[in-house]
């Protein structure tokens, strides 16, 4: 059985090669297990290419892929998903905190006929912000994309191929594979495993880069448009009782004053409200123009050990120039090559 192992690599030049020999370590115990490699270089601002293409030279099973900017943790997995074929994809970090002594650990819990299975972790060794904002996400991820309420979810995965070659047809801009998962399939089972610390460095998400990860949840779900249709209903109601009970109180005291801090005081009240609607819509107004003008959900500048499709230009004729469009804009290559 072939188990492609995919890694988003940013800023791991010291890490990778080691995380690499390791897996193929635990995997030459397994002789019921072969494995392969695909590295995304997620635009890194030291050598992390350098070393995955010297890794690649040295192991025929390694397979490199260098994106041409920065597009975040999640559009790389997306990109090495459409290059993984093994009958299970597993997908790991590239800073050993997924250590690879306990791959085997989802692997064998696959074998009960899972069609995903996360890692879970006993004891996180991240930072005060990112074990915050793994808490908010346990929640929001359950109300928002329906997890199961069961199932923890982390960075650390395995799918089988069916599930992958469905999560590869998500062609959108801003992809969050966990949500993907979701609407995929619900047999879903946990595993426990160590995690372990940061072996070189800080973790690369702020929380800019968390935010946005989350604003992700939108694409997978209309619920918060229907909380802000309901908070709505609840707000004019509240006015709507607030206004005939002080008519009431007016008509039965006419020497009544009207306090000018709580007309202030529901005027806020309101205007928040008006403008949390305003902004979820905003967001999915946002969303729709960029997956209309045809945002790439990753561009590709070079392989290793990987054929790479030509790319066609608009003009019908082919060219030389080897980068791959995925999203809108590969529709519209996909339209010129059909003539």
């Amino acid at each position: 059985m072939l188990v492609s192992i995919i890694i988003p690599c940013y800023n791991s030049e010291a890490t990778i090669e080691k995380v690499v020999t390791m897996v193929m370590d635990e995997f030459s115990q397994h002789d019921e297990y072969d494995c392969d490699f695909f590295l995304v270089n997620d635009y890194s601002r030291d050598d992390t290419f350098g070393a995955i293409t010297r890794l690649a030279e040295k192991y025929p099973t390694v397979h490199g892929i260098n994106l041409m900017r920065n597009f975040g943790q999640h559009n790389a997995l997306m990109a090495a998903l459409n290059y993984a074929d093994g009958d299970y994809v597993l997908g790991m970090d590239d800073d050993m905190q997924t250590h690879p002594s306990q791959v085997f650990k989802l692997l064998d819990k696959m074998s009960e006929g899972y069609d995903l299975v996360y890692g879970q972790y006993a004891q996180k060794k991240n930072g005060f912000l990112k074990n915050l904002t793994s808490k908010f996400n346990e929640v929001s991820s359950r109300i928002l994309l329906g997890r199961p309420k069961e199932i923890v979810s982390s960075n650390f995965w395995v799918i089988t191929r069916a599930v992958r070659d469905e999560v590869i047809l998500y062609k959108n801009f801003n992809p969050y594979v966990d949500g993907l998962f979701y609407r995929t399939t619900s047999n879903i089972g946990n595993v426990m495993v160590e995690h372990h610390k940061r072996e070189v460095g800080t973790s690369n998400y702020t929380l800019r880069k968390l935010m946005r990860l989350w604003l992700a949840y939108f694409n997978y779900t209309v619920l918060p448009l229907r909380i802000s249709f309901f908070l709505g209903m609840i707000f004019s109601m509240i006015g709507l009782v607030s206004a005939l009970v002080t008519i009431i109180r007016k008509l039965v005291t006419p020497d009544m004053t009207v306090g000018w801090a709580s007309l202030m005081a529901c005027l806020l009240i309101f205007s928040g409200v008006i403008m949390l609607i305003l902004g979820i819509l905003g967001e999915y107004i946002g969303k729709l123009i960029l997956s209309i003008n045809g945002t790439p959900q990753y561009i590709i500048r070079e392989t290793v050990n990987l054929d790479m499709p030509v790319h066609r230009r608009h003009d019908g004729t082919t060219g030389t120039k080897t980068v791959r469009y995925h999203g809108l804009a590969e529709n519209y290559i996909n339209r010129n090559q059909n003539g």
